[in-house]
């Protein structure tokens, strides 16, 4: 199963590689199957560096992180890049050191034998300074497509950081950047943005009763509710444990509050089950939701604050319930 989902996927069969496959579908690893099945749902492209930063994380204890690899491979390209604009700046100044050179032996009258020796060295630097420049060119595409393999790498390594591996969403770094731009967009445009806080109630029940994987069970139905529901460029992602944000750009109080009862209802009308064969009813999962519209002079911590007041202001009236 390993060895197909590996070719499929365009990754080598390494024995490091291997070793990560082969832990996924053993499911001996379930830290490491939620993150591969996080980055499959993302559509993340398994580049060496993403490959490499799964058995650094999962499978080798003590390895250097994927980003100081990278950061190595790019000082690398540097240097040679670095390294060829000199040696093209050292082939031009010699080119016109000979062209001086000729020019000057060019005033003194010179045989005809003397004046073909002059168009013989005269071509020979041109088709000299010819050579190296598709040589230069051919070492600046290069270098080119290596930078296009590292901006992949490095593009591939920014979603994984900004992804939390159990949900497939976004993680509370990516809500954190998300959340600073649209600060920045009210203050400058006055663009409305509302903040909802979403709570599971009585989360640790469903741990202590049933376990974490269980719990984990949890967490990803109320995270797939919260995908269907949101759409645009609306902003979903798990914050922290049982907590989830979203933001709701360009949307005032009291349609994120209808938007709230939407995501509440949509959640406490299913019911989870868990088990193949002999099903148990977990029950209806309810959620807690504060919303909290941009003010003036707000950053995301006061605007974060105001919205887990209001997430507080559910749960003491009874939980199951949005306030705003």
């Amino acid at each position: 199963m390993a060895v197909p989902q590996m070719s499929a996927l365009h990754i080598p069969v390494t024995p490091e590689n291997y070793a990560i496959w082969y832990q996924y579908y053993a499911e001996t690893n379930l830290d490491l199957k939620r993150a591969i099945d996080g980055l499959i749902a993302n559509k993340v492209e398994f580049t060496a560096a993403v490959n490499q930063g799964l058995y650094n994380n999962f499978i080798h204890e003590q390895s250097p992180e994927v980003i100081d690899n990278v950061q190595i491979e790019t000082k690398l390209l540097i240097n040679s890049l670095y390294s060829k604009i000199s040696q093209l700046s050292s082939g031009t100044s010699d080119f016109s050191s000979s062209l001086h050179s000729l020019n000057e032996e060019l005033q003194s009258n010179p045989s005809p034998q003397l004046l073909n020796e002059l168009i013989v060295n005269i071509s020979f630097e041109v088709d000299k300074v010819l050579l190296n420049n598709d040589l230069m060119k051919a070492d600046i595409d290069s270098l080119g497509n290596e930078l296009t393999t590292l901006k992949d790498e490095m593009t591939s390594l920014s979603k994984v950081a900004m992804t939390d591996e159990l949900t497939s969403l976004n993680n509370r770094r990516a809500y954190e950047v998300f959340a600073l731009e649209q600060v920045s967009l009210f203050s400058h445009s006055n663009i409305p943005c509302c903040l909802l806080m979403i709570d599971i109630d009585f989360f640790k029940k469903f741990n202590d009763t049933y376990g974490h994987l269980v719990g984990d069970k949890v967490l990803a139905f109320v995270a797939f509710a919260l995908k269907q529901t949101v759409k645009g460029n609306d902003f979903v992602a798990r914050y922290g444990g049982e907590e989830f944000v979203i933001l709701l750009p360009n949307t005032e109080l009291q349609d994120a509050l209808t938007v709230a009862e939407q995501i509440k209802n949509r959640i406490a009308d299913k019911q989870l089950t868990i088990g193949k064969e002999k099903k148990q009813h977990l029950g209806n999962i309810t959620v807690s939701i504060g919303a909290a519209e941009i003010h003036p002079g707000d950053d995301s911590d006061t605007w974060l604050s105001r919205a887990d007041e209001m997430l507080y202001q559910a749960k003491s009236s009874g939980r199951n319930c949005v306030k705003g």
